[in-house]
């Protein structure tokens, strides 16, 4: 169980450094150029990663990193981006929010992995907290970015599974590294037909892409990648929640903005639905149930043994120890 939290609270850097990015982006880097963002966000960690993990991809690897890095770099953040321009924060990722329970099909579908009942449970609970946490704009919605939402979660969702069921004979930093330099390449051509040359930065611009291509891609999706490939992939989606989360605190701490009841009761609904879907809170409400049921079956002392007499019942806990 220490293992597996230890994994759980490395996954968490991920969706933590991810939140992060929406201050930074919204402060530091030019709103104009979006597709040259996700290049400069992309580019720089994939060959990062590759330097400190000098490995190209062989055999099937070469179209399984184009595929992943589509799917998880490059289409994921032009569609984000869309999303970014057609509709509001809230209703956004309150549909982002349904990727756990995405996952956790996927994964069955693709993976091999059981549905189980508390994980889902956590997930419904994470969608409503979520738009509990974000309430409160009233936008109305554009069709074409509902659509562009759920085509990335969906998209981002099975990349995140196929990366897990392929994890087979390779390592972490070398598959990160392909998906980044593919989705950035991807990106390239898109950025230069659609926006012209790169943008011009100042200090605190470099500063904030290297934050977010270093820290907020290199490191998180490291980090990301590790824990799909040692937690079932709904554990994996329910950290994720974190995302929002970290955003919203970020905002309260850094740009003085203020919580609502609403969105303290979002807060806290989120959480519950993160804890309900790691492994050990399913194995205390298991053992809860097991305790329970064998309560149940204990014999009752008969009304004769009343007084004077005690009769020994052996514990559940015991029979356990």
């Amino acid at each position: 169980m220490e293992t597996t939290w230890r994994w759980v609270l490395v996954t968490a850097i991920a969706p933590i450094a991810w939140g992060s990015t929406y201050w930074v982006t919204r402060e530091f880097l030019p709103p104009d150029a979006p597709l040259w963002g996700a290049v400069l966000r992309a580019l720089p960690a994939g060959l990062l990663l590759l330097a400190v993990r000098p490995r190209l991809p062989r055999g099937a690897w070469w179209w399984r990193a184009a595929i992943l890095g589509t799917l998880n770099v490059g289409v994921f953040f032009a569609l984000i981006y869309l999303v970014a321009q057609l509709l509001p924060t809230s209703l956004a990722s309150t549909i982002m929010a349904t990727s756990p329970a995405a996952m956790m099909l996927l994964a069955w579908l693709f993976a091999g992995e059981r549905l189980r009942l508390v994980p889902l449970v956590g997930a419904g609970l994470g969608i409503v907290g979520v738009a509990l946490l974000l309430a409160g704009e009233g936008v109305a919605p554009a069709p074409v970015g509902i659509a562009a939402s759920v085509l990335a979660m969906a998209l981002s969702s099975l990349g995140y599974i196929l990366a897990k069921r392929w994890r087979e004979g390779t390592d972490v930093l070398s598959v990160t590294s392909w998906q980044l330099l593919a989705g950035g390449l991807l990106l390239l051509p898109a950025a230069l037909v659609v926006e012209g040359g790169p943008p011009t930065l100042d200090v605190h611009g470099l500063l904030a892409f290297a934050y977010v291509s270093l820290i907020a891609t290199a490191v998180a999706f490291v980090a990301w990648f590790a824990g799909l490939a040692r937690l079932p992939a709904g554990t994996v989606g329910l950290v994720g929640l974190l995302n929002p989360v970290a955003g919203v605190l970020l905002g309260v701490l850094v740009a003085g903005e203020r919580l609502g009841g609403w969105q303290v009761a979002g807060l806290a609904i989120v959480l519950v639905g993160i804890v309900m879907g790691q492994p050990a809170a399913r194995r205390a409400i298991a053992w809860a149930r097991e305790r329970r049921r064998r309560r149940s079956l204990r014999p009752v002392a008969s009304p004769r043994f009343a007084r004077g007499h005690r009769t020994e019942v052996p514990s559940p806990l015991a029979a356990d120890c």
